[in-house]
């Protein structure tokens, strides 16, 4: 019986420790497709300087409303956003990712939430919040900055 014991435990221990490395990476999947989901949801809405709720958002409130209804926790600005998180190459976006912008000359000025197919979600000073091309040549594709990718987001943040 004492064998018998052992045995099941070490088989226990080995698929536990052969399983453990990809434990939360379906949740990460979730959160990027709610992420996308609550992000994409909210277009339409008005831009509002300072706004943190849906009677109007700002660029980094909107980022931010949108991952705490998703149980995450973001800085408030977007510069403090993109001191945050683990940089990601343009060729490497994934759902969920952040991507930032220099709007003002003064370096990362504006920042969005990338949905896939080149695009990504933003509240827009003039139009509210809406989904653009990240690669637009006239406006966003000569202001981008980079990306960064939110611990428990991705599979490849929660690394």
């Amino acid at each position: 019986m004492n064998l018998l014991k052992k045995t099941f435990l070490v088989l226990a221990m080995s698929i536990l420790l052969l399983v453990a490395p990809f434990a939360g990476q379906a949740d990460a999947s979730t959160h990027a497709t709610n992420i996308t989901k609550t992000a994409t949801s909210l277009t339409g809405i008005k831009y509002r300087y300072g706004g943190t709720t849906k009677a109007g958002f700002d660029c980094s409130g909107y980022v931010g409303y949108v991952f705490a209804q998703n149980g995450l926790k973001v800085a408030r600005t977007s510069g403090g956003m993109y001191a945050s998180g683990q940089a990601v190459k343009k060729s490497n976006l994934t759902s969920g990712d952040l991507v930032f912008f220099n709007t003002s000359g003064r370096g990362v000025s504006h920042v969005g939430i990338y949905v896939g197919d080149g695009k990504f979600a933003h509240a827009s000073t003039s139009k509210g919040v809406r989904v653009d091309k990240l690669n637009d040549p006239y406006y966003w594709g000569k202001r981008y900055v980079g990306a960064k990718r939110i611990a428990g987001v991705n599979p490849v943040a929660a690394k």
